[in-house]
């Protein structure tokens, strides 16, 4: 009997892989809707206090190309998710959306990914209304990535996205108003 037990559980795949309770796999093959928003299962997500770059935005790359900054922030989300299969726990929902905090094991380390698409430069602290971080240690994250112009942050013309939702919504008050 002992020896039978041991045949299946060699033949069953690991439970380790599992996602922990409270938690679920984030794994490629859900809708990418920016670099931090996704949908699966008809329901959407985004990684808490991250805010990747615009759609529509652009950098200068080396060569004098103009690139979509949105898109660099969602190729490199994109590619986390494939190598680094992070799982994610809910922490807050607002009008249809689950914000998540997510982890990834790269080799033994468990890390945040937030913390690795800021500090890779391909993401930014998001910013309350009143311009402080929802999370202060992605601001420290990301003023790392800055100074070692990782990323987005190589390039002169990169806009932090808070700065352009700061404008529009200061445009949307002004309109308002009259």
């Amino acid at each position: 009997m002992r020896r039978l037990l041991i045949l299946l559980a060699a033949a069953l795949p690991p439970m380790a892989n599992a996602a922990p309770a409270g938690y679920f796999d984030l794994q490629p093959g859900v809708t990418l809707e920016t670099g931090e928003t996704w949908v699966a299962d008809g329901q959407r997500f985004r990684l808490y206090g991250v805010q990747s770059c615009l759609r529509g935005t652009f950098y200068t790359d080396k060569k004098g190309q103009e690139r979509d900054c949105g898109d660099a922030s969602l190729a490199v989300f994109a590619a986390y998710i494939k190598d680094t299969k992070p799982v994610c726990a809910p922490v807050a929902k607002t009008d249809g959306i689950s914000f998540v905090v997510c982890y990834a094991m790269v080799g033994k380390d468990r890390l945040d990914l937030a913390t690795m698409m800021i500090s890779s430069g391909y993401a930014f602290a998001a910013l309350k209304a009143d311009g402080l971080p929802f999370h202060p240690p992605y601001a420290v994250a990301e003023q790392d990535a800055r100074v070692k112009r990782a990323g987005l942050w190589q390039f002169e013309d990169v806009q932090h996205p808070a700065i352009l939702l700061s404008r529009e919504a200061n445009e949307r008050a002004k309109k308002a108003k009259q």
